[in-house]
């Protein structure tokens, strides 16, 4: 096969590093019609991730399961020839994800000579997947043969020897993370005029409502913040949305002190907006998506304890975070899973702190206040949730960035009946190896629970937290 031919076949041969299938042991099955090559270093570094409980480990497990599925009955000569991937192992067949590949796997049999230049710096394994790939690259039996890797580093090496690389994208949400559905809808003072005649308007048990018909209307997705004028002087959500046109409601205003949230009120509308999500029980599972110091935690505290102490909605709150450290690990921690979970929950108690305060309690006062609320606030780990239910339970998830779209799943297939779920984040700030803002957890979520009708997303804009920190955000 010459060099054009091989441009010219839409057919491709990928060769996958380890860390893809530890990434996502399903990537074995999602590369449609294409084959797949595997070195015999990968089976190796996927043997020596296997041990323990992390989400390496439990990855490199179901990809070795995965291989031993496709690899059991087959004799070496069946292995040697390609193993047919169209089978949906593993995959559930009635979800979105079942997948049918038409290629064929390929396991490396044989020694293949590597021809990479000897003072290539790096890691040997590397070096030995670089150099298999330079190798298939020059069969004129094989079509286009390219390196798929989730290490930048390796990436880089690859280029600068001339072999075709790229990322793992299949678990990309997005282009471009600007494009991330932001919750809210800023519309023209002009649109009133072209939809005037086109609004009935009435109210029911204190809330208003109003039906707006138009092509642009259609667009509008559920629980989503309408608001109309440069001074927002309207401002609803949407309730429901059909050919027939949309049904808004007006939302409350948490700007005065007589409509706080457990003694916070809103500084902007975005928290205003994510405080109507927050506070309506018909919303199960909230997003709040936002840089340092725009009240993302402090918003869902305050809602959460107004429900769990006053409204007696839920029965008590709890939180939890991904654990992951932005300096060095500070080792093993001694005591209980709560005291276990402390150091990484300052954000919690900074802001129970703020919801506390009261001058004129006195001492005693604020200890029975924050003993109270110690019976009604939990703080739990991760690593424990797999298998367990939450009954009417408010739930906050915070650094929700730092979580794989998998570990979303994970957490919030916890909830049951009465629960509502509440993740916070800033996709800007991810401290986990092969995540980006356009492969987060959390902007996975987003983007599929944005159609559901008991889902609501803002992405908090304006910081709130000081003047140091806003400039600090500006600046730095």
């Amino acid at each position: 096969m010459t060099e054009a031919e091989k441009n010219n076949n839409p057919k491709r041969l990928f060769v996958l590093d380890t860390n893809v299938l530890i990434h996502d042991p399903s990537a074995l099955f999602r590369f449609a019609e294409h084959d797949l090559f595997l070195p015999m270093v990968v089976l190796e570094e996927l043997d020596n991730n296997k041990k323990g409980h992390s989400e390496v480990a439990r990855n490199a497990r179901q990809a070795s399961r995965f291989l031993d599925d496709l690899t059991s009955g087959s004799t070496a000569e069946e292995i040697k020839a390609g193993l047919d991937l169209n089978l949906r192992i593993g995959i559930d067949e009635d979800s979105e994800e079942a997948l049918i590949a038409n290629g064929k796997l390929f396991l490396q049999t044989e020694h293949i000579s590597t021809d990479i230049p000897i003072t290539l710096p790096g890691q040997k394994n590397d070096n030995f997947i670089l150099g298999i790939t330079v190798a298939l690259q020059k069969d004129p039996k094989l079509p286009k043969v390219s390196l798929v890797s989730k290490d930048i580093n390796l990436r880089i090496k690859a280029a600068a020897i001339g072999i075709h690389v790229e990322d793992y994208n299949n678990d990309q949400v997005l282009e471009d993370v600007n494009l991330l559905y932001s919750g809210m809808l800023n519309l023209p003072e002009s649109f009133w005029d072209l939809h005037d005649k086109e609004v009935d308007s009435w109210s029911e048990e204190g809330h208003t409502y109003h039906k707006i018909k138009g092509d642009e209307v259609k667009k509008w997705l559920p629980n989503q913040m309408i608001s109309i004028g440069e001074d927002s002087a309207f401002e609803a959500t949407v309730r429901e949305n059909s050919s027939d046109g949309a049904i808004v409601e007006q939302i409350q205003q948490y700007y005065s002190e007589k409509q706080n949230v457990w003694g916070i009120t809103a500084r902007n509308k975005e928290q205003n907006y994510a405080l109507n999500l927050l506070m309506d029980p018909e919303v199960d599972f909230v997003s709040l998506v936002g840089q340092a110091g725009t009240g993302k935690t402090l918003l869902a505290l305050a809602a959460g304890l107004m429900q769990v102490m006053e409204n007696k909605i839920y029965q008590e709150i709890i939180m939890t975070r991904a654990t992951i450290s932005v300096g060095e690990d500070i080792g093993f921690l001694p005591g209980t899973e709560e005291e276990k979970m402390a150091p990484w929950m300052g954000a919690l108690m900074d802001n129970l702190e703020v919801l506390t305060q009261n001058d004129d309690a006195g001492e005693w006062g604020k200890q029975a206040t924050n003993d109270l609320l110690a019976r009604r606030i939990k703080i739990r780990s991760l690593n424990f949730m797999r298998g367990r239910t939450f009954l009417n339970r408010y739930i906050i998830l915070d650094e929700a960035q730092n979580l794989t779209s998998k570990q979303m799943k994970t957490l919030i297939t916890r909830a049951g009946p009465g629960t509502k779920i509440v993740c916070l984040g800033n996709i800007a700030q991810i401290d986990t190896p092969y995540l980006s803002e356009t492969t987060s957890g959390l902007t996975f979520v987003v983007d599929r629970f944005r159609k559901w009708e008991h889902s609501g997303h803002i992405t908090l804009k304006r910081g709130e937290r000081s003047r140091l920190a806003d400039f600090a955000s500006d600046v730095l």
